[in-house]
């Protein structure tokens, strides 16, 4: 770890050849045109280097103080054209080759990204910045296109033509020409990495920065209702432009430097230059070398140097490439909480019963959330579970999708425990009505199709029906394809929950979870909303996670959890007649519904 006056800097080296060789699985694929494409390159160079060659024979001859008969060189200038051709067409042909390989790493990166995305757990989802893991991946994925870009494109043709001049000057003149052309180059390149190295802590800075800028943007406009109820737009503004602003000084700062980068390689390269000239002047004037020579040196130095005056450039893109590849990289090779165990077979959910055997879990293990939990949920049967908040009611339907893994004891369907099964069959034999129905900024066709992608239209439509939305749908002006808005915003929280109903019994599984579906609606609401699910939850073994008792009292069995424990439990009317927790809960829901009722009344 490096520690400079800006910011604190790792050392990349070995890291970026981690980055490098995290990256040649994806180019695996494509290593034919890779190849072909490579020899393209030296091709094209090849005949780059060629043009001054063919270039000084055409000046000696036409050198009248050589040959007094001068005679028109057609053949060379025949091979100059066509130097210049060929090196212009294998230039093309290694483009067109190389465009394949590019876009399809960056589309077989970006996929498995998507996808290594959805395999991470759920803690790894809550926990992280959704603006700024958007950013990271943004720039991860476009840095595979530029990385490869600057390596084929930039880094490789300058080696090849370094070598390649190097070795004409050293066969056909005097070492000294290849010494300080050579010199030359190296002494420009360690200028150019260490200046550039120097550089990098401001475009971490600048990354880390933007990530930052972009999260607390993502955050206000998601959050967007909340920043209006409070009135803090002032606040949000000025919180994005303060990260803003040292974004700004970031860049400033590395911008300024990068003019300094230059300066040091322009004189570098005059020095380098300069003297390689002197040297082709001063053997025209003794009558070792021709006119052509010392046009072939020039010309070979300019087309040298030209592609060398933006290495600083290319290599500091390229750092930054890099830098950002990792971060993509990083997230890959993050692996997920949960996992198949190994030789995990698809479970098999027959009758569907579920079962909770003296459960223990903790998010964090300072603070456990259930304490020895075990019930039973039989076959076809309506298991509810209510207590106060906190009591650790919507963890149990998080374990149940296995979306996090008891720290001891079990969960089992239909004898067989959920660790041992699938992710994927597990989770498809359950089906799930939020408390929160996040809806795909898409149509209500789309949304309830969700749970059953090949599904008819004939099907979504028997199922809004059921979810008593399909008259709601119809009555709107574009029906099924009417676009229900991000997350769902177009649509009251009523109208979202008959959605997420329609989607479960879409899906048609074995078993049903309710969590609070009915929590924050109206009385008018939930009564639709309980209608649909008693029509749904028929036949299904089904767990109901509710905070209105009113909308459980038809439960063939009720528990009662109180601080991650089940203190309580039986029928409606057996727990009213233990004169407990559940019949305290229910006294005061009814005087809060007496109360609602009465303040209604008296402001009609």
């Amino acid at each position: 770890m490096r520690r400079t006056g800006y910011t604190e800097i790792p050392d990349t080296s070995a890291q970026d050849l981690r980055t490098l060789r995290a990256l040649v699985p994806f180019l695996w694929a494509y290593r034919g045109r890779v190849a072909a494409a490579l020899a393209f390159l030296v091709l094209a160079k090849a005949a780059n280097v060629g043009v001054p060659l063919v270039l000084k024979h055409i000046v000696d001859a036409l050198d009248a103080s050589r040959n007094p008969h001068l005679v028109l060189p057609l053949a060379l200038l025949a091979a100059y054209g066509l130097m210049r051709l060929g090196s212009s067409a294998f230039n093309e042909l290694r483009d067109s080759i190389y465009a394949r390989v590019r876009h399809g790493a960056m589309r077989r990166i970006s996929v498995r990204a998507l996808e290594h995305l959805h395999r991470l757990s759920l803690r790894y989802h809550l926990e992280r910045r959704t603006g700024g893991i958007s950013r990271d991946l943004e720039r991860g994925t476009r840095a595979v296109s530029s990385l490869l870009n600057y390596m084929v494109f930039n880094l490789l043709p300058t080696l090849v033509e370094v070598l390649l001049v190097a070795g004409i000057l050293l066969k056909k003149y005097n070492p000294w020409f290849a010494i300080v052309t050579f010199a030359s180059v190296v002494i420009y390149a360690f200028y150019t990495f260490a200046i550039t190295e120097w550089r990098m802590k401001f475009r971490v800075a600048m990354n880390r920065l933007d990530s930052e800028a972009n999260t607390r943007a993502i955050d206000s406009l998601i959050n967007y209702e909340t920043v209006k109820y409070f009135g803090n737009e002032p606040l949000e503004v000025r919180r994005y432009d303060e990260t803003l602003r040292r974004w700004e000084d970031a860049a400033v700062r590395s911008q300024t430097s990068l003019s300094a980068l230059n300066v040091g390689q322009a004189g570098i390269i005059a020095l380098g230059v300069t003297l390689v000239m002197v040297l082709a002047a001063r053997g025209v004037v003794d009558g070792r070398l021709t006119l052509g020579d010392l046009v072939l040196v020039n010309a070979l130095l300019l087309q040298l140097f030209i592609p060398l005056n933006f290495l600083g450039i290319v290599y500091s893109q390229l750092k930054h490439a890099l830098a950002d590849l990792r971060s993509l990289f990083q997230v890959l090779e993050r692996e997920p909480e949960i996992q198949d165990r190994p030789g995990a077979r698809p479970l098999e959910v027959g009758a569907g019963e579920v079962r909770f055997e003296h459960v223990h879990f903790a998010y964090d293990p300072d603070r456990p959330i259930l304490h020895d939990v075990s019930f039973v949920i039989p076959p076809g049967r309506k298991v509810a579970v209510v207590g106060p908040s906190g009591a650790g009611k919507s963890t149990l339907a998080r374990l149940l999708f296995r979306f996090y893994d008891v720290q001891s004891g079990s969960i089992r369907i239909n004898g067989q425990d959920i660790r041992d099964v699938t992710q994927a069959s597990l989770r498809a034999a359950i089906g799930i009505v939020p408390q929160d129905t996040v809806l795909f900024n898409d149509t209500l066709l789309y949304n309830i199709r969700y749970a059953r992608p090949e599904a008819r239209f004939e099907e979504v439509v028997e199922a809004a029906k059921l979810a008593n939305i399909h008259d709601f749908i119809v009555s709107l002006p574009k029906g099924y394809d009417t676009v229900v808005g991000e997350r769902g915003l177009k649509l009251s929280g009523g109208e979202k929950q008959r959605v997420a109903i329609a989607r479960a019994i879409l899906k048609n599984p074995k078993i049903l979870v309710f969590d609070e579906a009915t929590s924050s609606l109206d009385s008018v609401s939930e009564r639709q909303i309980l209608d649909a699910m008693r029509r749904v939850a028929a036949h299904h073994t089904t767990l109901v996670i509710a905070h209105r008792l009113s909308t459980i009292v038809d439960a063939d069995h009720i528990l009662v959890m109180e601080r991650g424990r089940i203190v309580e439990q039986g029928t409606h009317t057996s727990l009213l007649e233990m004169n407990g927790i559940y019949a305290r809960l229910w006294a005061l829901q009814l005087e809060e519904r007496r109360k609602a009722k009465a303040a209604e009344a008296a402001s009609l």
